[in-house]
């Protein structure tokens, strides 16, 4: 089964265009699938059954697997014998009927406005690197960007005269944003003011450089975004998806149609936008609670 693994992955990456974090966590399910069929001697495809799948996601539960993680896993498995029953390696598919257990509907957090222009007001823009992280912070509550999005953006996905971005999401599927004033002023400045002292060379193409004048990675906006958090005293765990949780929701909040959210923030179906709509509900249960006499 191992070596037809990678032929799998083979497909995904190359026919399916998934991105590599996505092709790690198949692999490494997969992986994990494979060694609990071996260690019950089935090393075939044909002979890792329905049975097999079963026992296998039963243990993942006995392990105190989440329900939203044993069902990554099961679509792992699903799609990976879809596959080899288009290829000819199984006659037949014994994922099929299997059902993936409905894992409970956890809502994003959120950030108040006054809380995200407190987090937004902590970079000190009279430094290059401050002016570096005020100019991300705005750009990642202006357009709901990925974090990935964003530090894979290089200077020629950047239209300040026109007032967009363009970007790459998941599967490498492009997408036009539109930006504020706000974000294109500290954007204009970071070029301006920031940029140029950070990257040295200028033969650097990404749009947000660190100290040593190289592409900023995830890892590095984490640790930003975690000391303006920290610095702001916000009482409420923040994540760069923090600010694009409150992108969308401030958006529907204030009026924004749900297929235009979902068609900036990237998402493929509809259902995964929707779930912004739940959450401004219950802001307004809140709201309603807390200011009516006979609520």
């Amino acid at each position: 089964m191992e070596k037809f693994l990678e032929e799998f992955i083979y497909h995904l990456s190359v026919e399916r265009g998934l991105a590599a974090n996505t092709l790690v966590s198949y692999r490494t399910d997969l992986k994990a699938y494979i060694a609990f069929c071996r260690k019950y001697s089935l090393v075939t495809m044909e002979q890792a059954g329905k049975d097999a799948i079963m026992s296998y996601l039963f243990q993942l539960q006995l392990d105190g697997r989440s329900p939203a993680t044993i069902s990554r896993h099961l679509a792992a498995i699903k799609s990976y014998y879809r596959f080899a029953l288009n290829e000819g390696v199984v006659s037949k598919d014994p994922s099929q009927e299997l059902e993936s257990p409905k894992p409970a509907q956890r809502l994003p957090r959120v950030l108040t406005i006054e809380e995200v222009d407190l987090l937004l007001s902590q970079p000190n823009i009279g430094e290059p690197a401050g002016l570096r992280d005020k100019a991300m912070l705005e750009l990642l509550y202006a357009t709901g960007l990925r974090v990935s999005e964003l530090v894979s953006l290089d200077l020629t996905n950047l239209n300040l005269d026109n007032g967009f971005i363009r970007c790459f999401g998941k599967g490498s599927k492009e997408r036009v944003i539109p930006l504020g004033d706000v974000a294109a002023r500290f954007l204009r400045e970071y070029l301006g003011r920031g940029r140029r002292k950070l990257e040295k060379s200028g033969k650097v193409s990404a749009l947000f450089v660190n100290h040593r004048g190289q592409r900023l990675t995830r890892q590095g906006f984490w640790k930003i975004i975690k000391k303006y958090a920290l610095k702001a005293k916000i009482n409420t765990v923040i994540t760069p998806h923090t600010l694009r949780h409150s992108f969308a929701t401030h958006l529907l909040e204030n009026g924004a149609d749900i297929r235009s959210v979902q068609e900036m923030l990237g998402h493929t179906d509809i259902s995964t936008t929707q779930i912004y709509t739940h959450l401004t509900k219950k802001r307004v249960r809140e709201i309603y609670n807390r200011s009516h006499p006979r609520a």
